[in-house]
């Protein structure tokens, strides 16, 4: 295919080596590609190339592409989009960390996606210029359902109960998958509802937990693969 040029998102970097790293980026081109960045953590320029691989930073990539069993190499790279706040905050820096995880673990295969590139764009965007957000990550993962295949049924909101299996709703409560009563309760306000009316939506430091709980284990149940972010703890302590 020879040399792309294209809009990027940091998922994670891996030392490689001494002196590489392995980066995984989601593109808008081509989906997921992973790229070996020779000799970066050596280099006397590393300092500024590094700070490009942030979890979550907005590049833009001149890279060549061979295939997908072949790391591809980044032959020009720069900031699409420098962030105002998030380096500087600690609560957005430890969001960002763990849904850089939730991401490089949920989102599998090459195929490229523009809807779903642009909700990461949109929606981190509006995380770096927010102030009150410390429920974004609930309705970020929520909305990233969406483009996962599993996002919740609406058919039947009115149900007590909803099947984590099914994704919908049902009257069934003695189902093992259901959840139901306050868990429900908690994880349906968020339904329906935009970034801009996130802050609108109340919980405890104890609701939110539960709710993130719940988002965590419906990505088990419909990605085969998916386990519990590392970054899950920080995300916690951050919050407590």
């Amino acid at each position: 295919m020879g040399l792309i040029t294209t809009k990027a998102i940091v998922l994670s970097s891996l030392k490689y080596s001494e002196s590489s790293l392995i980066v995984k980026c989601y593109n808008e081109e081509l989906g997921l590609i992973s790229f070996i960045e020779r000799g970066v953590l050596k280099s006397k320029k590393r300092g500024n190339k590094m700070a490009h691989f942030q979890p979550l930073n907005q590049l833009i990539i001149v890279f060549n592409y061979k295939n997908k069993n072949v790391l591809s190499t980044i032959k020009e790279l720069s900031i699409l989009h420098p962030y105002q706040n998030i380096p500087s905050d600690i609560i957005k820096q430890t969001m960002v960390l763990f849904l850089s995880e939730i991401l490089s673990k949920a989102i599998q295969g090459e195929t490229e996606d523009k809807q779903l590139f642009q909700y990461l764009v949109t929606a981190l965007d509006w995380l770096d210029v927010h102030d009150h957000v410390a429920n974004f990550h609930l309705l970020f993962l929520l909305n990233l359902t969406k483009f996962l295949g599993f996002y919740p049924d609406l058919t039947h909101a009115h149900y007590p109960g909803f099947d984590m299996l099914e994704g919908r709703f049902t009257e069934n409560l003695m189902d093992k998958h259901v959840i139901s009563k306050n868990e429900f309760y908690q994880f349906k306000k968020l339904l329906g509802i935009n970034f801009d009316k996130v802050d609108t939506v109340t919980f405890s430091k104890q609701e939110r937990q539960l709710v993130l709980q719940t988002l965590i284990h419906y990505f088990k149940l419909h990605l085969g693969n998916f386990s519990d972010p590392k970054s899950l703890p920080i995300l916690e302590t951050v919050f407590n």
